[in-house]
Parts: C-alpha cells; sequence; structure tokens
C-alpha cells in the first residue's frame, strides 16, 4: 500500500517518543515557537468553523483529511466541508484550550480539549471533547491531516 507522504519513519518515532516520554504530563513549561505555531493552526481551524469559513478550512485540512467525530463516525475531507457550506451544524462558540503540542521535523500533534456549543437542525449542544490533532508541514505550512476527538461525559 503507498505511504502518503512518506511519514511512515516520523510517525513511528513520533508514537515511540511519546510512549517513552521521560518527562511528567503535567509539566509546566512554555511551548517553543513550533509548539506554539501548530497549536495556533488548531485555533485557527476552530475560527474556520465557527466562521463557517469553508475557504479557510479548506486551507487548513489537507486532501485526505479524515475527522473521527464525537459519535465514533469518521468524516471525510468533502463531508466536513460539506456541513460548513450547509451551515449545519451552526457554532456559537468553538474553542480549543488545555492544549498540549509535540513537534518532530513536519509532523506534529496537538492534543487538548475543546468546547463546542451551537446548534445541529433543532438540536443545542454543548459539549467539549478530547481531541488529537496529527499536522504534516509541506512548503513551510502547518495542516491538518487527521482530526479525533472523545465526548467528555457530563
Amino acid at each position: 500500500m503507498k505511504q502518503p507522504h512518506g511519514l511512515v519513519a516520523p510517525f513511528a518515532a513520533l508514537a515511540f517518543s511519546l510512549v517513552f516520554r521521560t518527562a511528567p504530563a503535567d509539566e509546566a513549561r512554555a511551548p517553543t515557537r513550533a509548539e506554539a505555531e501548530v497549536m495556533q493552526v488548531t485555533q485557527d481551524a476552530c475560527q474556520a468553523f465557527l466562521k463557517a469559513d469553508v475557504a479557510g478550512a479548506e486551507a487548513l485540512l489537507l486532501p485526505g483529511f479524515t475527522l473521527v467525530n464525537s459519535r465514533a463516525v469518521v468524516q471525510s475531507r468533502d463531508e466536513v466541508l460539506a456541513e460548513l457550506r450547509a451551515h449545519d451544524p451552526v457554532y456559537s462558540e468553538f474553542r480549543n484550550h488545555s492544549m498540549n503540542a509535540h513537534v518532530f521535523d513536519d509532523a506534529a500533534v496537538v492534543q487538548g480539549i475543546t468546547t463546542v456549543k451551537g446548534r445541529s437542525g433543532d438540536q443545542t449542544f454543548d459539549v467539549n471533547v478530547r481531541f488529537t490533532d496529527t499536522l504534516i508541514r509541506e512548503k513551510g505550512k502547518w495542516r491538518l491531516i487527521v482530526s479525533h476527538v472523545t465526548r467528555i461525559p457530563g
């Protein structure tokens, strides 16, 4: 099977380093410039969804992007963009917080919590989800290739 972007080795290194980290998970330190940059990309994606900015989302989501949503359904980039175009759901809040990032050459992982409020059809929602976003840097620009969210109970 063809491996996209030849990133098998960086992702293997990433997985190894995340499993065998020596620093405590709650260690407080300022993010590096690269970590802050990838966290900002995830914030920019939140703003694109909040504003239903299809062009903004297209610029941030690589072709081949997939989202595992809070219902455990895998959505393609086209499906995610179609929701934005249809304005369903409509968001009143969409923001990431409590984030950390790991950057490895041209691959990065950002984890945190997303607070999402809004309406889909007749139903309102107000949820927090834990997210893991995987980003790839191409031509000097960070873009999202995979996002996975899990609803936080409560």
